[in-house]
């Protein structure tokens, strides 16, 4: 079950997701060297390929992010909520996993994962 103010909150957190994500998105297709080197890894050429697929493919998913927010039914955007729940989650726990010692960049970075999944659940709770 849900409330038409929980499908407003996670509207909201969609569309401020699909902005951070986006703004993400930019900085690995643009510069991956300098966003391999915030997070404490070496960068190489394959690594900096590797980071602007992952550019590209949070381009798609800011999109479809934003999409879902300004335009999708109540219960597309209540998926996409749940969906986006659990990535950011494990977002936040791969980063904590990177093979490298973890710094202030890659705590700040796994804390947006985190926080983007806490407000989720938050926007998810429906008010008895």
């Amino acid at each position: 079950m849900t409330s038409s103010s929980s499908v407003t909150r996670l509207r909201l957190v969609l569309r401020t997701g699909s902005i951070v994500f986006g703004l993400s998105a930019i900085a690995l297709i643009a510069v991956p060297a300098t966003f391999n080197g915030l997070l404490g890894l070496n960068t190489s050429p394959e690594l900096e390929w590797a980071m602007r697929m992952i550019g590209i493919t949070l381009v798609a998913l800011a999109g479809n992010m934003f999409s879902v927010s300004s335009r999708g039914s109540e219960a597309s955007v209540v998926f996409s909520g749940r969906v986006m729940l659990v990535s950011a989650f494990g977002l936040g726990v791969l980063t904590l996993l990177l093979p490298v010692q973890l710094n202030w960049f890659a705590i700040a970075y796994s804390a947006v994962g985190f926080g983007f999944s806490a407000a989720y659940a938050w926007a998810s709770r429906v008010k008895a």
